[in-house]
């Protein structure tokens, strides 16, 4: 099941900087200027096992002259309606100031978990004004420093026990999802409707004409899957509309609901930076991807069009090339069921499990033959290769000395594996552990 936790509150209270210790990286951009952060960042966090998003939002602020604010105060809005968990995040070096009972105002009426987060805790002072806070109304403090971290496995603690939990009924659970996705007014909704044969998803030349996520079921020629037409992702700078806010947030969590995704790519316009981003996107979360260049019926082609298009797909997607590229037109109807059936098949070389006697005689074979480098005059050995019971495809190689295996050496074993198995378009994870 997909999970949501917004980060909100005032601005310069260290949104950003939790958000990034959330994510384990540094994509938000941190200042001690109020109001940096005026889009939502979104990213992924693992706690006990237990994935979910993040969103960072702009900092709240009323009766303001600036006018990026009145947008950032609809962002927050969208983020708190569209999230699973809400951290309300508040400063203890300045104590509760107006905007905070402003925000806790409009938390107080939500229905979902809040978390009080008192940030720039880092002494036992600070811990004694941190009870402050109980004054707004909102239950539990969470006292952290979101700079050194102390605190924030607490805080995650509670996160994830309070996560709805998931009621999709058994049967329903082994039924494919396919998503598809790509930026607007890529052929999304016209692929949909050529597929089903049915015009159930409004099509028009305006991009962003699809503002939701709609589910349809398909179960024709064989095949019963779920599909779902997303509305089209946009750089951030260019989502302007608080509707198409709601847009953005449902797709990603589309995303991140299906099992295999069908990025469209605009065959008259060429691969673009968003394609690129919404396919890392899709890679993050670990998804089958199958690309289709959708309009191809549109362009001048000659004997090498097809090739050249690949080439320059494949080369702003690597290393992560192993995906099928299908070149479709939903208006000629040239070659949708085959990316249909190409999603499908993806999808089952997600679900393959190989026996650990096959696994061993092939890796181990490749491994002799090129064994991992020696690192500061330490020989590595690679000794059991085995499949682990995850929902994606886990590979686990036990070494001595795992620490030392280098990024070219993985790269290499995953390429092996590629080659010796159909996992086309499917998300590959390798881990390595210590064996005595």
């Amino acid at each position: 099941m997909s999970n949501i936790v917004a980060i909100v509150g005032r601005p310069n209270v260290g949104k950003s900087t939790l958000f990034n210790r959330l994510i384990e990286q540094r994509s938000a951009i941190v200042d001690d200027i109020s109001g940096v952060t005026r889009d939502r960042n979104y990213g992924k966090s693992e706690w006990n096992g237990i994935e979910f998003s993040v969103i960072d939002t702009g900092g709240y602020v009323m009766n303001s002259n600036d006018v990026f604010e009145d947008e950032i105060k609809r962002q927050v809005h969208l983020a708190i309606d569209e999230s699973d968990v809400i951290l309300f995040v508040v400063d203890v070096e300045s104590g509760i100031t107006d905007l905070d009972e402003a925000v806790a105002t409009i938390l107080r009426r939500e229905k979902k978990p809040v978390f009080v987060v008192v940030n720039k805790v880092d002494n036992n002072k600070r811990q004694g004004d941190a009870y402050e806070f109980y004054n707004l109304g909102l239950g539990e403090l969470y006292s952290i420093s979101s700079m050194n971290g102390s605190g924030t496995g607490d805080l995650l603690d509670k996160v994830v026990e309070s996560f709805p939990k998931d009621n999709t009924p058994e049967e329903e659970l082994e039924i494919p999802h396919f998503a598809v996705v790509g930026r607007p007014n890529v052929g999304k909704s016209s692929l949909i409707n050529t597929m089903i044969d049915e015009p159930r998803h409004i099509v028009t030349d305006i991009a962003g004409t699809t503002r939701d996520s709609i589910n349809t079921r398909f179960n024709k020629f064989g095949h019963d899957f779920i599909l779902t037409d997303t509305a089209g992702l946009r750089k951030k700078g260019k989502v302007t509309d608080n509707i198409e806010f709601y847009s953005v947030m449902r797709s990603i969590r589309a995303i991140e609901l299906a099992d295999v995704c069908l990025l469209l790519i605009d065959a008259t316009r060429g691969v673009e930076a968003q394609d690129i981003n919404i396919f890392n996107l899709i890679i993050r979360n670990k998804k089958g991807v199958v690309i289709l260049v959708n309009k191809w019926d549109l362009v001048e082609k000659d004997n090498k069009s097809t090739n050249v298009m690949i080439d320059a797909i494949k080369a702003r997607i690597a290393p992560n090339d192993d995906v099928p590229i299908i070149f479709t037109s939903a208006i000629t109807k040239q070659r949708v069921l085959k990316a249909f059936e190409m999603a499908m098949k993806v999808y089952e070389s997600r679900k393959q499990k190989i026996k650990t006697s096959v696994l061993n005689e092939i890796m181990l074979e490749a491994i002799e033959a090129y064994p991992p480098p020696a690192s500061k005059g330490k020989y590595i050995k690679i000794k059991f290769v085995t499949q682990l019971p995850t929902p994606t495809p886990t590979i686990a190689f036990f070494a001595n000395l795992p620490q030392y295996i280098k990024e070219p050496y993985k790269r290499y074993l995953e390429n092996k594996l590629r080659e010796n198995f159909d996992f086309t378009g499917s998300p590959l994870t390798l881990v390595f552990r210590a064996k005595s």
